[in-house]
């Protein structure tokens, strides 16, 4: 899901759910790579066993589920020390069981809770849940008003970057006044590592967690920027390069046209000679050939054009048809040690 679908979807008023009654017992689905934040709808495929179990006794009931993230997104079969304890009470909305035999869930989340015990393991985790409401906040003063409108700013230079259309969804966001809800809304979509989101899910002081998600956007911004100076970076030498390529093609053109000398003609000329004549293999002459024309679409200055090249004289100066006739007289060979080196008996029984 990305920032728009979410950030639209998620203070839709599509379902209005803010009373409903949450029992103290709930079941217990862990998700993987993702945090589940305040008024998010989200939708989700349900595969695991477990996981299956936990849509089906919610269905069975009231429709709620408590989602939790397991600390480890590679497990298959987390245990209770393998999801975090804090998570979103979660109403499923819709479910479509498909071919494969996996369950696809819309869920809406209704209210942060934490998990006090889980009661039941198998076939699904079971707990006995705490509400967790966020602290009452004081009057929105100055230093809270700049943070938020710092955060709405952030936002929307990061949308620029990732280049998605703002105007809607700060319009959204210019209109939210609790500043535990924008946090929620914009750390949903920020792209953290788990343990972070988590760390900002389980901060239930609404300010404290504004100024996380401000320190979080901060980094993400900094990221973001460096992203995108790297790839104008490479975006300009590519082009330059390519820019190059094509003036030299003209100028090689046109003194071709003059009947001036080109000394990367002649070179490439004579290297091709050099690799027609050679009484190479077939296999070698044609890779030799492929790597000839590689050379001669490259920039001279080029890194990988030096080793080409390198390559190129290396394979062209192997004897490929030359032989001697060796001479396998072990009493010359003794005597030629003997005259070239004293002593080392050992090493010229071994050579011998």
């Amino acid at each position: 899901m990305d920032l728009n679908d979410s950030l639209t979807t998620g203070i839709s008023d599509f379902f209005d759910l803010e009373n409903q009654e949450i029992p103290e017992e709930l079941p217990v689905m862990a998700v993987r790579d993702v945090v589940i934040f305040n008024y998010m709808i989200i939708p989700l495929f349900v595969g695991r066993p477990a996981s299956v179990a936990a849509v089906n006794d919610a269905l069975a009931k009231d429709k709620l589920l408590l989602l939790v993230t397991q600390k480890d997104s590679t497990l298959d079969k987390p245990g209770p020390d393998d999801i975090y304890k804090v998570g979103m009470v979660s109403m499923i909305m819709r479910t479509l069981k498909l071919p494969d035999g996996r369950l696809k869930v819309l869920i809406q989340a209704l209210s942060k809770a934490r998990i006090d015990e889980l009661i039941q393991t198998d076939p699904h985790f079971l707990a006995r849940i705490t509400v967790l409401n966020d602290e009452d906040t004081t009057e929105v003063d100055v230093e809270i008003e700049a943070q938020m409108r710092t955060v709405r700013e952030q936002t929307e230079k990061l949308l620029a970057l990732k280049g998605i259309m703002a105007s809607e969804l700060m319009m959204i966001l210019n209109n939210i006044e609790e500043p535990g809800r924008l946090a929620d809304l914009v750390i949903s979509n920020l792209r953290l590592r788990t343990n972070e989101s988590q760390e900002v899910l389980e901060t239930t002081d609404p300010v404290q967690r504004l100024r996380k998600v401000a320190e979080f956007l901060r980094k993400e911004l900094a990221v973001s920027i460096m992203q995108d100076k790297i790839e104008s970076q490479a975006k300009d030498e590519m082009s330059k390069s390519q820019r190059e390529y094509y003036l030299r093609e003209q100028m090689h053109a046109l003194k071709k046209e003059l009947g001036d000398v080109d000394d990367r003609s002649e070179e490439l000329d004579e290297l091709r000679k050099k690799i027609t004549r050679m009484r190479m293999p077939k296999e070698v002459k044609k890779e030799a050939l492929k790597q000839l024309k590689r050379f001669e679409m490259m920039h001279p200055d080029a890194s990988e054009a030096t080793i080409i090249r390198t390559y190129l004289d290396w394979i062209v100066d192997i004897p490929w048809q030359c032989s001697t006739k060796d001479k396998l007289d072990l009493k010359e060979a003794r005597r030629v040690l003997d005259s070239d080196h004293y002593g080392l008996d050992k090493v010229k029984e071994r050579i011998l």
